[in-house]
């Protein structure tokens, strides 16, 4: 086979005009091309970039650094809060986004490689992020039409590649790299280790030499990692309250359940779990059989989860893409989404992505795990910071997903969707009936 051109990273950055649409792999740091991204930085006069990725990397970090230069026009990505300086750009109107559900984004993107035009997605229907887009119901459910996305250069991260350009992927390093490889028109590969044509096994080739144009090797530095460079950033806020809810959360579990944890108090859950649950915990990066977290080390020596924190991996686990990740979720292979929130109404309505004020950047999977999941458990504080209740008769927050809610958990009480109706099953430890009414807007029966 013809050996691909190993070029440096500033050869790699020349490859991009100004004005172009450059798609970043990774997820948070974690998969992420910084050396290729920081040697565009380099490149102050490149410019009016459209950036597509899951994330605009952290600040002053990979696109961050893009971000701080002032080279990028529009983002298209999922999540971008987690840089204040996108969220201050977002605000001042000085960088247009276009914000997509995590899911929808990486099959944009992988339709975008396969030579297919759009697509229909029950998630984010009904909600602000449709905006215009057409709307039909397919099999009875309402759904939305996504356009494809393809960029004229792309930057993408694997540990090893042959001379022909055969990529392999470490651990949860995969996440959006192998759909973006297949959907720009010039794609480089920054890589760990490159090897002769001929050393990988056939069988274990996550991204096919055809996909890639260029090589550049660059070894992994403890800076590129950002805030999953070590487990200590983990930043969990452990209560007994919230251990309570936790505890209550495991409690709707069944052995053998796939489960799915959102970041906040669903992330306690996981501390809880034992073998004897015989549960499987999924993240939405591209994992099955989540395990603790390990205790000392980071991105260089584990993989991590959803909240960019290093984690450990249990006996049977694998690892897959972002897109056939969510490929799980949509199609229903999760049983369980535990995740928090900023208000449920009586029609198990959920809000919990935006609240008023604040720039709408980080949807995230919320969307795509609140409609795919076959059951959905909310834990969230009763009230918010100035006391008003969460449980409301209608969510005026930007809608999360539309009747998806089976379970309320908070530091009150325990709630139920039955029939159709909002039910109180179960109260925390030394509330009463009087406190909950008292904080509780939406209407509800008593079913203890």
């Amino acid at each position: 086979m013809k050996p691909k051109p190993c070029i440096t990273a500033q050869q790699a950055a020349e490859l991009v005009e100004p004005g172009a649409i450059l798609m970043v792999g990774g997820f948070g740091m974690t998969g992420n091309p910084v050396s290729l991204v920081h040697a565009l930085a380099e490149r102050t006069g490149v410019r009016g970039i459209t950036y597509i990725g899951n994330n605009v990397g952290e600040v002053g970090l990979g696109g961050g650094r893009l971000l701080r230069n002032g080279q990028l026009d529009r983002v298209i990505g999922s999540f971008l809060t987690s840089n204040r300086e996108a969220v201050a750009a977002a605000q001042a109107g000085d960088l247009e986004v276009e914000l997509l559900p995590q899911g929808t984004l990486a099959e944009a993107i992988r339709a975008g490689g396969a030579g297919i035009g759009g697509f229909y997605t029950p998630t984010a229907a009904g909600t602000p992020l449709a905006g215009s887009r057409p709307v039909k119901v397919l099999d009875g459910v309402e759904q939305v039409f996504q356009k494809s996305l393809k960029a004229d250069v792309a930057f993408i991260r694997a540990w090893h590649a042959d001379e022909a350009g055969n990529l392999q992927y470490r651990m949860t390093e995969r996440n959006f790299n192998p759909a973006i490889a297949s959907a720009a028109k010039v794609v480089v590969a920054e890589v760990e280790h490159i090897v002769p044509t001929g050393s990988l096994d056939p069988d274990q080739i996550h991204t096919p030499g055809c996909f890639v144009d260029y090589l550049v090797q660059n070894p992994l530095s403890l800076e590129s990692l950002g805030t999953s460079a070590d487990v200590a950033g983990s930043g969990k806020v452990v209560s007994e309250a919230r251990m309570t809810m936790a505890r209550m959360a495991l409690a709707e579990l069944q052995p053998g359940d796939v489960v799915n944890l959102g970041v906040g108090i669903p992330t306690l859950v996981a501390d809880l779990i034992t073998p004897e649950h015989q549960l499987v915990l999924h993240s939405e990066n591209g994992m099955l059989g989540v395990g603790p977290e390990p205790a000392s080390g980071g991105a260089f020596d584990y993989p991590v989860n959803a909240g960019k924190v290093p984690v450990t991996a249990l006996p049977g686990a694998s690892y897959f893409d972002s897109s056939d990740s969510f490929g799980m979720i949509r199609g229903g292979h999760v049983d369980v989404a535990i995740m928090g929130g900023l208000q449920v109404d009586n029609a198990a309505n959920l809000a919990n992505w935006a609240v008023p004020g604040k720039p709408l950047l980080g949807v995230g999977g919320a969307m795509d795990l609140a409609k795919g999941a076959r059951k959905l458990i909310i834990t969230m504080s009763h009230t918010d910071r100035e006391g008003r209740p969460k449980l409301v008769k209608a969510v005026d927050l930007p809608l999360t997903s539309p009747g998806s809610v089976d379970v309320v958990i908070t530091d009150l009480a325990v709630f139920r969707f039955l029939d159709g109706r909002l039910c109180l099953t179960a109260l925390m430890p030394g509330v009463t009936l009087d406190e909950v009414a008292a904080s509780t807007d939406a209407a509800y029966d008593v079913a203890l």
